[in-house]
């Protein structure tokens, strides 16, 4: 076989350019309407390719020209390139949002704010999607900066690796070495991306560990293009595949693909096949000047476009963008994407406004400092709308359920902007187990030692959110209440769903777990609820699924009885709207404007009623729905007081008002 030949290295590649404007187009339209390109977040992948390949071939040629890469320069040449146009977006679209969306979402849009402007929003959302309590919380205008992050921190370490090889270099005068570096971080990411996300690990998506393979894989292209090129009889097949991968991951994958693992591999492959492939016929439509055009202003269009769908969605209160709305975001996108580059990045790039580290540093903290500025205001904003001060007199929760006529309207409690926030103390204490967790062994214990009852709670998050309530009742009669909740874990034998649609061998193992734990404890109550929406992991029809949960139940609850005096069960509470928070803020005065139907708000008959039935003797079913929900209505808010916290959980202090309520069933099972 003949030697590739030997070449001198291209500076501009324009297919690059082109692949640019394919990776930005197909998230581009993914985010305006992901029904269109249900795969399109590959783009993103394609863009880490890139940048891996580019920022590689550059420290590449540093070290074979001078023997050395120059650190300082190189973060002057990325701040140069980067920051000036982040820096806006950042700072226009905070003070959007300031402007424009509900009090609500401007915490956690403030953090992200200021996790964008120190290249930390990766962790940030890695961290929020294992956040049980932060499942509901609506996109920020700000979060795609995740992946901006991801490069960034690739880039705090890609140059240290090449200030290594450099040692090399200067007498060994070979690739070898790099190589194998590179290889190595090529493999050993890819090995943790692929376990993370077949583990199910819900910020495996965001974090640099599981992401770096990608950069890697260019890096590695760039290294084995330096100074050969690969045959045309190779380059022209490989100029057709590349393409094609890259639109068949947009198109095949979807929102329940697990990604990224061993499925972002296939555009992966795609974007170092056309870069590989080079100039072949297959690659003149990425050539041509529309494609090149688009490549240049892509940074400026990856920035802006997300904040611009965010806002445009909050301004006309849709949920999903019309067809009008889709082109107008689309055309607004690319015109600030072209002004921020004409009038941003090529000015700071050609004048050299940012010539040394000195004035890199300069430009960082001001960065920083302007993006937590609007941070800050937003922040202000939700402290001054939050200063709602509770009064029993006006506040008066169900209890206005039973009057004649409804209390004057007064200031809702809590208030919407922080209703999210109105959880039980349990989740703070530690005491609520994640998805992982499947060892009882160490539940907490409220209350003194000494007592004369004690009662166990168990279940899943809606059984927790009874908390405040029955923690109230054991201060009033001197109980101790111990804690068995586990996230998305019904309290059934039968091997439910994860949240992400895998099987849920953690939930039976933790409910198995907790009757040995009960056995020793020796309860005198047992209180437990569930979500309706807990399904097994064979799932037949909606009435034969509720069959084999409540089968579960039944089993699992029968063993309880055989270690404590009674069991009372808690009938789902109603689901409502999943921006209830944000309507109460739009419609304080009026709150019947997010109130839902009572049958959306019990979209499914609760399998704990048949399982209640079958176990017979020893079993209280409870049925609260009346505190709810009245003449065929669930109002989101009774008696000025918040219902909700988000779309299925109910605010604490709403639970507390119905203290009274729970402990009629508590003490009949009792006595």
């Amino acid at each position: 076989m003949l030697a590739a030949p030997a070449r001198t290295e291209r500076r501009f590649r324009p297919e690059v350019q082109g692949l640019r404007a394919v990776a930005v187009l197909i998230v581009l339209v993914y985010h305006l309407n992901p029904a269109l390109l249900p795969g399109g977040y590959v783009g993103v992948d394609v863009f880490f390719v890139i940048s891996g390949f580019l920022i590689t071939s550059l420290l590449h040629r540093e070290v074979t020209a001078h023997g050395r890469v120059s650190i300082s320069g190189f973060y002057v040449r990325r701040v140069r390139r980067l920051l000036p146009a982040s820096t806006v977006v950042l700072v226009v679209t905070g003070a959007a949002a300031f402007a424009v969306l509900p009090g609500s979402r401007l915490t956690d849009t403030a953090w992200q704010l200021v996790s964008s402007a120190l290249y930390v929003e990766n962790l940030y959302l890695a961290r929020q999607a294992v956040d049980y309590l932060a499942a509901e919380v609506p996109p920020s205008p700000v979060q795609h900066f995740w992946s901006l992050s991801v490069e960034e921190q690739f880039y705090l370490v890609w140059p240290l690796l090449f200030v290594v090889w450099a040692f090399t270099w200067r007498w060994r005068r070979s690739t070898g070495a790099l190589t194998a570096i590179l290889g190595t971080v090529f493999t050993a990411s890819l090995v943790c991306s692929v376990l993370l996300t077949g583990g199910g690990d819900a910020g495996a998506y965001f974090l640099p560990t599981t992401r770096a393979w990608e950069l890697a894989a260019g890096g590695l292209l760039a290294v084995a293009m330096a100074d050969r090129e690969l045959p045309e009889r190779l380059r022209r097949p490989l100029g057709y595949a590349g393409p094609v991968a890259i639109l068949a991951a947009a198109v095949l994958y979807d929102d329940g693909t697990a990604f990224p693992g061993w499925a972002a591999l296939l555009p992966v492959l795609g974007a170092v096949a056309v870069i590989a492939a080079g100039e072949v016929p297959a690659s003149a439509p990425l050539r041509s000047a529309p494609a090149r055009w688009v490549g240049d202003v892509s940074y400026s269009l990856y920035l802006w476009h997300w904040p611009v769908i965010i806002l445009l969605l909050a301004v006309t209160g849709q949920e999903q963008l019309s067809a009008v709305w889709i082109v107008a975001a689309a055309a607004a996108s690319l015109l600030l994407a072209w002004a921020t580059k004409v009038w941003v990045e090529d000015p700071v790039r050609d004048r050299r406004l940012v010539p040394n580290a000195r004035h890199a540093a300069f430009v960082v903290a001001a960065s920083v400092l302007a993006a937590s500025a609007v941070g800050g205001a937003s922040l202000l904003r939700v402290e001054r709308e939050a200063t709602v001060a509770f009064d029993p007199a006006v506040h008066t929760g169900p209890a206005a359920l039973d009057l004649a006529s409804a209390p004057e309207p007064a200031a809702l409690y809590p208030p919407p902007v922080t209703a999210e926030d109105d959880i039980p103390v349990l989740y703070g204490d530690g005491c609520h187990a994640s998805h992982e967790d499947s060892d009882p062994a160490d539940p907490c214990v409220y209350g003194p030692e000494d007592a004369e009852r004690t009662v166990a709670l168990l279940g899943d998050s809606h059984s927790a959110q009874w908390f405040p309530a029955l923690e109230r009742l054991a201060e009033e009669r001197d109980w101790r209440l111990a804690v068995f909740t586990k996230s998305s874990c019904a309290f059934t034998d039968t091997l439910i769903r994860r949240p992400d649609g895998g099987a849920y061998t953690e939930c039976r193992q933790w409910n198995r777990a907790v009757v040995d734990e009960l056995g020793e404890l020796r309860p005198d109550l047992v209180v437990t609820s569930s979500s309706v929406m807990n399904g097994p992991v064979e799932s037949v029809s909606a009435a034969e699924d509720r069959r084999v949960i409540a089968d579960g139940m039944s089993l699992l609850w029968a063993d309880v009885l055989e270690v404590s005096d009674g069991l009372v069960v808690v009938r789902d509470t109603p689901r409502t709207r999943a921006d209830v928070t944000e309507c109460l803020e739009m419609h304080g005065e009026d709150p019947s404007a997010c109130e839902l139907p009572e049958g959306e708000a019990f979209p499914r008959d609760d399998p704990q009623e048949q399982a209640a039935a079958d176990t017979g003797d020893g079993v209280t079913l409870v049925d609260l729905s009346d505190r709810f929900c009245t003449d065929g209505t669930c109002p989101a808010a009774i008696g000025n007081v918040v219902v909700y916290r988000d779309s299925h959980h109910i605010t604490s202090t709403y639970v507390e008002m119905l203290t009274d309520d729970l402990a009629e069933h508590v003490d009949a099972a009792l006595a």
